[in-house]
């Protein structure tokens, strides 16, 4: 263990052992010991057994299904290590809860995201650690400091390493356009842009035509995020309509709820890339979909929070 780390304490919550127990190898630390229970009464217990106080203590939490009982037991831990005492309370969520809900965009609906930065903040916490927002204004949502990481260079590494050539990155839609573009002049390459339209709460997404030239080339879907794979495998349809040579996909939040496995097992996709924000299931680790770690980047920036050392550094602007 570095001697400057000795005043750090890292918890993991009951989903996040792995993640956690990665992040903790990476800084040559060991995972704080923590109890959860649940009573007889469905009601959630947590008991920190080691002292954080005077600490700079970080809680770990994934948003695995049940979210919102993912929920409960990080607000429940954040409360007991308040109560200890901690100097610090740093919450590392490496997939925010309920991020998509970021805006008023119906009549008489909430804004779910904005709700979850008040309740976190409420709880105790004093500094939110987060990956890929669906939308980066989350960040405003809090009043405390908030550091919004991005698998976006994780993602430009190893498609990088693969050396594909003739290479076109794919706008899912207008609004990830920019994203697209960013990723194109990473590679030095084009990009083309699907017409797609969704309707209210509707999941399915319709794609009809694409902008730009695919025919013979190895397409590169990314995103922040894959939930249910309708939308891409409406990009999917259309790509194969305009004659792509193959069709990749790289998200840093890989979802992959309900038929999400079924589409891109029994979809052209030749492979679909994400990173470990969400742990994925082993029924849902099929051969197309590969896993990069992030836990070594959270690490990294926890270091540097820990030793007052700028984060910025890490990210290309």
């Amino acid at each position: 263990m570095e001697k400057d780390m000795g005043n750090l304490k890292v918890f993991a919550c009951p989903t996040a052992e792995e993640f956690t127990k990665e992040v903790c190898d990476c800084l040559g630390i060991k995972v704080g010991k923590i109890k959860h229970m649940k009573f007889k009464n469905d009601n959630n217990f947590v008991q920190i057994l080691e002292t954080v106080r005077e600490k700079d203590v970080y809680v770990v939490q994934t948003t695995t299904p049940p979210v919102n009982e993912r929920i409960m037991e990080l607000l429940i831990t954040i409360d007991a290590v308040k109560r200890a005492s901690a100097k610090n309370i740093n919450v590392v969520l490496p997939y925010f809860p309920y991020s998509r809900s970021d805006k008023k965009d119906q009549a008489r609906v909430p804004i779910t995201a904005k709700l979850m930065a008040e309740i976190i903040e409420a709880a105790g916490a004093t500094r939110v650690i987060t990956c890929d927002l669906h939308n980066p204004a989350i960040q405003a949502y809090f009043n405390i400091n908030c550091d919004r990481l991005t698998g976006e260079y994780i993602l430009e590494d190893y498609f990088r390493q693969k050396k594909l050539d003739n290479m076109v990155i794919v706008a899912t839609d207008a609004g990830s356009s920019k994203k697209a573009y960013k990723y194109s002049e990473y590679f030095n390459c084009p990009i083309a842009l699907v017409d797609k339209r969704r309707e209210g709460n509707d999941d399915r997404a319709i794609a009809s035509t694409i902008i730009g030239d695919v025919k013979n080339k190895n397409a590169i879907i990314f995103d922040d995020e894959i939930d249910t794979a309708g939308s891409m495998m409406e990009t999917v349809k259309v790509l194969n309509k305009f004659g792509a040579k193959a069709i990749y996909a790289g998200c840093t939040h890989g979802v992959l709820s309900g038929p999400a496995i079924e589409r891109i097992k029994n979809s052209e996709i030749k492979e679909l890339v994400v990173t470990n924000t969400i742990p994925l299931d082993k029924e849902k680790q099929i051969d197309k979909i590969t896993i990069l770690s992030i836990a070594p980047l959270f690490a990294e920036v926890i270091k540097r929070i820990h030793t007052k050392k700028p984060v910025g550094d890490l990210f290309r602007e």
